[in-house]
């Protein structure tokens, strides 16, 4: 940050006074800019024994596979959020049925937030950020080409929780482990079932 989004004046990296990290302050009107993590939200769709996948056709991850998700807007729900990301990017209407998985990601600053969701159709289409939407059953899914970690670890989840023939709510944090190549720590916080 460069500029104070209230007058336009130049910010200055700072700690403020009775805070414990550095802030973007202005240093004309004195505003403080604090940045926190984005929320991410987006539905598990199924529909039968299969799950409703899309292909993205946006960086980062272009042509990998993916569960409909995406950035909450102000002013709507979580639940909201993720219907509305699934009709965008899947051309799906589903009915939520219950928050599935929330995973923190502090090393891109997100929280995600799954919901499992029932499609009653078999209606679907690929929205502009989708370059291809299909239901699969669990041996179809391709695991090597699943777009990002908290996916993988949701569709584990799933998965395990509809063999034991019942879901549950999981949460955790994915740590980034250090090295070349992007490689996760799981510390799952709640795991009922």
């Amino acid at each position: 940050m460069n500029y104070c989004s209230q007058c336009g004046a130049g910010v200055s990296l700072s700690i403020p006074e009775g805070d414990h990290l550095p802030r973007h302050i202005c240093d004309q009107c004195g505003e403080i800019h604090y940045q926190n993590p984005k929320v991410v939200v987006g539905c598990i769709p199924e529909y039968g024994q299969q799950l409703l996948f899309c292909k993205r056709a946006i960086a980062p991850r272009l042509g990998y596979w993916t569960l409909p998700a995406g950035f909450m807007e102000n002013g709507e729900t979580a639940a909201a959020g993720a219907l509305r990301e699934t009709l965008e990017e899947a051309g799906a209407e589903v009915e939520i049925m219950d928050l599935f998985t929330l995973f923190n990601l502090p090393h891109i600053n997100q929280i995600y937030l799954l919901y499992r969701a029932r499609l009653h159709e078999p209606v679907f289409a690929a929205g502009i950020e989708s370059l291809e939407v299909k239901l699969l059953e669990e041996e179809q899914v391709p695991w090597d080409e699943i777009a990002f970690p908290v996916i993988t670890e949701s569709l584990k989840l799933y998965f395990a929780d509809r063999r034991a023939g019942q879901f549950g709510f999981h949460s955790g944090d994915m740590i980034r482990l250090p090295g070349d190549s992007p490689r996760f720590e799981v510390n799952m916080l709640n795991a009922a079932g």
